[in-house]
């Protein structure tokens, strides 16, 4: 009785490292994929931060702007200015001055609004 115990966990056994490569491979690309997903979305955050920091380092560096007035804010290389400014040429500069900046996708005012 002892010998086909041993037979069948011998074969137990080899079977089951024959598998573990098998089974690394299967487990390590979700693990990878995930791995990935999340540098991805931490590279998108500083590149969003990034982003939004220029618009407001190049409004105050701007005399023609009231860079305190209007509020950044960044989402997939996406901006969206919010507030109210003195006119409708300050807004124009506005958008304009974000649209020069690198990685900026796409510039949303609509809710920049004059004061006249």
């Amino acid at each position: 009785m002892k010998q086909p115990i041993n037979r069948f966990a011998a074969a137990a056994l080899t079977a089951a490292f024959l598998s573990l490569p098998l089974a690394s491979a299967a487990l390590a690309q979700p693990v990878t994929l995930a791995a990935n997903d999340t540098i991805d979305k931490a590279e998108q955050a500083v590149s969003d931060t990034w982003i939004t920091s220029k618009v407001k380092s190049t409004f105050i560096a701007d005399s023609s702007l009231s860079a305190l007035d209007i509020k950044v804010e960044t989402n997939q290389g996406v901006v969206s200015l919010s507030g109210v400014v003195a006119s409708d040429a300050e807004r124009d500069l506005a958008i304009a001055k974000t649209r020069e900046i690198e990685g900026v996708r796409d510039v949303s005012a609509d809710a920049l609004k004059t004061a006249d």
